[in-house]
């Protein structure tokens, strides 16, 4: 708790320029940096990129697991192959969809949906290395949990007409929802923290279009601005803590245990 403690009364003193010397000014600092431009613009980036990377990710490594989750010669291969970006970084990633989105030197970067020289589309195209780093992760947990629900439960649903989508939204994806649960909330949370992609892909570029809630927090490491970018820090631990519990609480109502 000390480094949270030491966070709380950065942002209680406003240094100067220089970073010589500093004044308390109380939690008039967080007023100040918490409702101003630069957090809130950030903050709405944030935000658009969890939008862009929870949803896709999660659809995406559903529909990878459902297809690997089948008694065929040969699956196992195309499990692995589906499981291999668990063991890339942020980093890796990043450099991977340097040289495919970029601009000047990727196999793809004349796509102009994906580019990373545009304000508008930039941030979509760091998206979308966080997408392929997550994807590894999220099919091994929906395939595991794919691989607990009974077969005769799925038989005897088949026996009573379901069709295939009848059982997957009635039977598969009840009894596999706290996996998605799971997913959903490490994955937020995971977007919240975003720094490697933004750094190596853009940095923070073109215009500020991808300056992340972390990305502007780096950005003030030095001694004058210090107590702003502690500020920024409380600010994202909360935000990220609510939110958290906001969405448990919300799809924890809907979620299927076994023991209940």
């Amino acid at each position: 708790y000390y480094p949270l403690y030491r966070l709380v009364r950065l942002g209680l003193y406003r240094p100067n320029r220089f970073g010589t010397g500093e004044v308390y000014v109380g939690f008039s600092n967080y007023v100040d940096v918490l409702t101003g431009d630069e957090f809130i613009d950030a903050l709405w980036i944030t935000v658009r990129y969890i939008i862009y990377t929870v949803p896709v990710g999660l659809v995406l490594g559903l529909a990878l697991a459902l297809a690997a989750h089948r008694k065929l010669k040969g699956i196992k291969v195309f499990q692995t192959i589906f499981s291999s970006t668990v063991a890339s970084s942020a980093a890796v990633s990043a450099v991977v969809f340097y040289s495919l989105i970029n601009p000047k030197v990727g196999r793809f970067g004349d796509v102009e949906f994906l580019s990373l020289a545009s304000s508008d589309s930039a941030l979509r195209g760091v998206a979308l290395s966080s997408i392929w780093q997550n994807l590894g992760l999220t099919f091994i947990i929906v395939l595991a949990a794919l691989q607990v629900v009974p077969d005769d439960l799925l038989e005897a649903a088949r026996v009573d007409g379901f069709g295939a989508i009848r059982r997957m939204t009635k039977v598969v994806l009840p009894l596999i929802s706290p996996a998605l649960l799971f997913l959903a909330v490490v994955l937020m949370i995971g977007a919240f923290q975003t720094f490697a992609q933004v750094e190596l892909l853009t940095g923070g570029g073109p215009a500020g279009s991808t300056e992340t809630l972390v990305f502007k927090i780096f950005q003030r490491q030095t001694p004058a601005r210090i107590s702003e970018g502690a500020v920024m820090s409380l600010g994202l631990f909360v935000l990220t803590f609510f939110v958290t519990m906001i969405q448990i609480v919300i799809l924890n109502r809907r979620v299927h245990y076994a023991n209940r």
